[in-house]
């Protein structure tokens, strides 16, 4: 007879967009946890996948947090930050430059920028970071990245030899690109573009038409601002048309065409970067249990989003993950190719959204509560052989009653 203990829950949410950061969520649910299985062991470790929260997340896991004044996407001073620790430096492009940034939240697609976000960089390469890792998602910008080159030395000027204005707007009138001043640091450090988007930088599938509607573009203004940007790469010459056309160019707006082409970098999954900074690989070792969850599990979360990364290492490790959601739109098949035993989503307990957002913490622990009822008297054996493993089919979708 196996004899019952303590179970250890490894907490790892991102964050549930509106409501919570992944690491109010984890709280949140680490107290549920222990109010209805009280001794047992709880490991909080808030996740994030490049975007918004990942430096909150990696702070969370022991990295020192360093703010400064920066330029916003429109050139206003705002407060912003990057971690820190062993020489490696998370730097997150929205902290900078991201949408939340924009003064009344007012949509720039032509004036944007990302210099604050090459302010940050250079903060980092101050504070003696030898690894610089990316994270690029959340942009207001289209710029091509080249705000951030501009930050690190780089010079882009018009034909009459004067720089060009801030934003991608500007970028039709590009006439040469002077990257030789560029910080010589770079040269000696790594950097890793944390990013799950692999679309290229040009064409329909590129950074202006996909991703410009979302940062209030019209069609005129997507035209303008894939026109900068084909401008951009013509100027650069040598490379930077097959570095154009690799996956993940054009990520936040072409920052991540500017990463790859003038700073080296290497692109990777931004939840397997985040994964491996906070150390969610070694804390496998000491759990029976992961939950994990974001705002809404959805297709977009079999793309590769931060969930489905916490679900694929810890199936690696043979350790059993539920989920929790504010929504959820998966099927039974979903959470089986999701990797997730059982799902949990606050709209089982309120179904009116505009509640259930407002009053996410508390759903959380009660959910947490749950969780700890349906297998905190479970044996760690009991959870290897009573959940699902890869390729097996699920008990399906589970919610609170």
């Amino acid at each position: 007879m196996n004899r019952r203990t303590a179970l250890r829950f490894l907490v790892a949410p991102d964050k549930f967009k509106g409501s919570l950061t992944a690491a109010q969520a984890a709280d949140r649910l680490a107290a549920g946890l222990l109010a209805g299985a009280p001794g047992s062991v709880v490991r909080v470790l808030p996740v994030a996948d490049g975007g918004e929260g990942t430096v909150d997340a990696v702070v969370a896991a022991g990295f020192e947090r360093r703010t400064l004044p920066v330029e916003g996407p429109l050139g206003d001073p705002v407060q912003a930050s990057f971690a820190l620790r062993d020489g490696t430096a998370v730097v997150e492009l929205a902290q900078a430059s991201g949408l939340d940034r924009l003064p009344g939240g007012r949509p720039a697609p032509l004036r944007a920028g990302t210099r604050g976000t090459g302010q940050l960089v250079a903060a980092a390469l101050d504070a003696g970071a030898r690894t610089i890792v990316l994270g690029v998602g959340g942009s207001a910008s289209t710029d091509g990245g080249t705000g951030m080159l501009t930050a690190l030395g780089a010079r882009f000027t018009d034909a009459a030899g004067h720089p060009l204005a801030a934003g991608g707007g500007e970028l039709t009138g590009l006439a040469r690109a002077d990257l030789s001043g560029l910080d010589p640091r770079l040269a000696a450090t790594a950097v890793v573009l944390a990013s799950d988007v692999d679309n290229p930088l040009l064409g329909p599938a590129g950074a202006a038409a996909v991703y410009g509607p979302q940062k209030g573009a019209s069609a005129q203004q997507i035209r303008q601002l894939e026109q900068g940007l084909r401008r951009l790469v013509e100027v650069l010459g040598g490379q930077a048309a097959a570095v154009a056309r690799r996956p993940g160019a054009g990520a936040a707006g072409g920052t991540g065409f500017a990463a790859l082409a003038c700073l080296g970098a290497v692109r990777r999954r931004g939840i397997d970067v985040l994964l491996e900074a906070t150390g969610f690989g070694p804390a496998l070792a000491a759990t029976d249990l992961v939950i994990t969850g974001e705002g809404s599990l959805d297709a977009q979360t079999l793309q590769g989003k931060a969930p489905a990364g916490v679900a694929a290492a810890a199936r690696r490790d043979g350790v059993p993950v539920v989920a929790v959601c504010g929504r959820l739109a998966l099927d039974a098949a979903g959470l089986t190719a999701l990797g997730v035993a059982r799902a949990y989503p606050l709209s089982a307990l309120e179904p009116d959204p505009a509640r259930s957002m407002a009053g996410a913490g508390p759903l959380l622990e009660r959910l947490g509560a749950r969780i700890a009822e349906d297998f905190g008297g479970r044996t760690a054996e009991d959870l290897g052989t009573g959940l699902p493993g890869p390729g097996t089919p699920g008990p399906g979708v589970r919610g609170p009653e």
